[in-house]
């Protein structure tokens, strides 16, 4: 049985998201993520290869650079910086690259929304790096960071903000390309076990912060041809299913229907029929206040992790042994 992705057309898009201020925050999946939405709220086309595959330019389809990029230093760093925004009449779209999900630099955005104007609407993930650049062990570093980043993220922003985490794609067993600096390339063939348990971890977390999770792993696993060739990074086709995905899950927490549509000619936007179930989509109830426990380590066994639901395993958990 095959069921169509949920089409969005730019006429909806740019309903949907009328007078919202939206904030995409991660790496360069994520800037994609909104590359493809800024290019949807002007116009029904789809993203070219080099628009995919360019980072920090001055100018992408009416937007504008803000900081870092080709405004400061081009690296494949962690310290690398790239603010985007795009604005119109009715909408204003902002990102930020991020290396890590809670640091310095991520603290001084959470003021800036503080102190600022609040985004409407909140679309994150941050993994990849989080767990490849900053040491092998990565588990206590990413659990804590995405613990003070939720509370933070939960404390500034008004209750009926929506925030939308995004689980991170499926990797590939070889991966080539920039990502993968020299000194950390040995990680590469282990790097897709330790993101299923990273998605696992935050998907959690994120659900008892009352955040909404989009499962972007379970909805691209049988999908993999639209991946590209470095193991990382995804094709047109896959990002503006992305962005489908992610405006229909939007315009479920906001009560509004969106009419069916259907896609431009010739683009295969078909799904296996499991794709579009409840398990890839975890929309928490509005207005309900949950309890929130710290997340701490285990006293006498530093690998393991108390969930809510009990213990997981760090090291030999949900991707399997290593």
């Amino acid at each position: 049985m095959v069921m169509k992705t949920p089409h969005v057309t730019h006429q909806q898009a740019s309903g949907l998201l009328h007078n919202k201020f939206v904030v995409v925050l991660g790496s360069s999946f994520q800037r994609g993520v909104y590359k493809d939405l800024v290019l949807l709220l002007q116009k029904d086309s789809y993203l070219s290869q080099s628009q995919l595959k360019t980072k920090g330019e001055e100018h992408f389809e009416n937007d504008d650079l803000l900081e870092g990029g080709r405004k400061g230093r081009m690296s494949n760093g962690t310290q690398y910086k790239e603010v985007r925004e795009y604005t119109s009449d009715h909408h204003l779209v902002r990102f930020y690259f991020i290396t890590r999900v809670y640091s310095e630099y991520m603290r001084r955005v959470l003021e800036d929304f503080e102190n600022g104007l609040k985004p409407d609407l909140v679309i994150v993930n941050s993994c990849v790096w989080d767990v490849s650049r900053y040491g092998r062990r990565w588990e206590p570093d990413y659990l804590n960071n995405l613990t003070t980043f939720f509370e933070r993220l939960r404390a500034i922003l008004p209750e009926e903000a929506l925030i939308i985490w995004n689980l991170t794609m499926p990797l590939g067993e070889t991966i080539i390309g920039g990502f993968l600096v020299p000194e950390v390339a040995e990680i590469g063939p282990s790097l897709r076990f330790d993101i299923i348990e990273a998605n696992y971890c935050s998907a959690k977390l994120a659900s008892v912060y009352g955040l909404d999770v989009l499962d972007l792993h379970f909805q691209f696993r049988f999908s993999l041809q639209h991946r590209m060739r470095d193991g990382v990074h995804w094709n047109a086709v896959a990002h503006r299913r992305v962005t489908c995905l992610l405006l229909a899950q939007i315009a479920d927490a906001w009560g509004v229907e969106l009419p069916p549509s259907q896609p431009p000619k010739g683009l295969n936007q078909s799904f296996s029929s499991e794709d579009l179930t409840t398990k890839a989509m975890s929309r928490q109830p509005r207005n309900v206040h949950i309890p929130v426990p710290r997340w701490r380590l285990q006293e006498r066994r530093p690998d393991c992790y108390l969930l809510p639901d009990g213990p997981w395993k760090g090291q030999q958990g949900y991707g399997g042994d290593r």
